[in-house]
């Protein structure tokens, strides 16, 4: 017979596939503001002037890039496991956006390597540009598959995509930014203007998005104007106020922490407004998606043993990385 407490469909009192479902876009948000942080710190790259300034950048990012990937692989895995079919569907229809994500994360990750094999000035501005583009390219495609998600469109390019996309850049800049002035020894006006500036676009962006989506695609009117997802609205409206204040008065951390906030809120909300679908090229909801009760249940064993290994492993990690980089210290 099988044991009971593999056969609830409950955990807690929680049903497992709601469980599963925020589960699922956690990792996406931790993903979009760790590696968001790191994408916006390649945005400024591009964009500063002061040669010091940007190898202490890459120097700041270095340790971390590769292991804030980690909570993306756990988001497709999380899909995988436990919604195969949205996994199938989603990634196969979308499969040019998801090669373009692959390289662009590829080019974001080896070109700072490749720049410092050689002390030549073409060469470094060669692979710097790459790098810049990786970190560029890599938020706007996520942000175009997430709104193509939302909006049911196999498309490559959307209006909700590319707003969403050119949001998401916005975003990792204004978190790439707050990230920088924690990590050098003396804060730069100009990384405060730009971020503030990112802030100031991301707003916009997100609003537009939001006006796009009441206004075009069927169905979302009443959600969009849900009290949920005006308080979303909100709450980033007072969130990027207090980010800019923060990191104006130099007090990047918070500027950090809003940044995070405001990550979250955007993953939420568009969990908010998917949900009860969570395919909606095919209407397919989350509990017909979802896998067998006995299946759900071994996964959340596995979630329950892994977890506090990786927050363990990224508590250790920015725990010995802590502290600001020293002014010109290379990657």
């Amino acid at each position: 017979m099988m044991p009971l407490a593999l056969s609830e469909s409950y955990l807690f009192g929680l049903p497992l596939v709601e469980i599963w479902f925020v589960v699922m876009f956690l990792t996406l948000a931790m993903f979009l503001w760790l590696d968001g942080s790191n994408f916006g710190i390649g945005v400024l790259f591009g964009l500063v002037d002061d040669e010091e300034i940007e190898e202490s950048m890459l120097a700041a990012v270095a340790p971390l890039w590769d292991g804030t990937e980690v909570w993306l692989i756990v988001f497709g895995g999380a899909m995988f496991a436990v919604f195969p079919d949205v996994y199938a569907g989603l990634f196969s229809e979308n499969y040019m956006l998801m090669f373009l994500i692959l390289g662009a994360l590829i080019i974001r990750g080896v070109s700072p390597e490749f720049r410092e094999q050689r002390h030549d000035e073409t060469w470094q501005r060669v692979f710097g540009g790459l790098f810049v583009a990786g970190s560029v390219l890599a938020p706007l495609f996520l942000g175009m598959f997430t709104a193509n998600w939302l909006v049911g469109s196999t498309d490559l390019f959307t209006v909700p995509g590319i707003v969403v996309g050119l949001a998401v850049v916005a975003l990792a800049t204004v978190e790439g930014a707050a990230f920088t002035n924690m990590k050098i020894e003396q804060p730069t006006g100009e990384i405060t203007t730009y971020g503030t500036l990112a802030q100031v676009a991301y707003l916009v962006l997100a609003v537009t998005t939001v006006a796009y989506l009441y206004l075009f695609v069927a169905g979302m009117a009443t959600k969009v104007m849900s009290e949920f997802s005006l308080a979303l609205v909100g709450l980033t409206a007072v969130l990027g106020v207090a980010y800019i204040v923060m990191l104006r008065s130099g007090q990047a951390l918070y500027a950090f922490v809003m940044a995070g906030v405001q990550t979250f809120g955007l993953v939420a909300l568009v969990g908010y407004l998917l949900y009860p679908t969570i395919y909606p090229i095919t209407g397919l909801t989350a509990q017909k998606a979802a896998v067998s009760e006995l299946a759900m249940n071994l996964m959340t064993v596995v979630l329950a043993i892994f977890l506090p290994l990786v927050l363990m492993y990224f508590a250790v990690l920015y725990n010995a990385f802590r502290g600001p980089v020293q002014v010109g210290e290379g990657y």
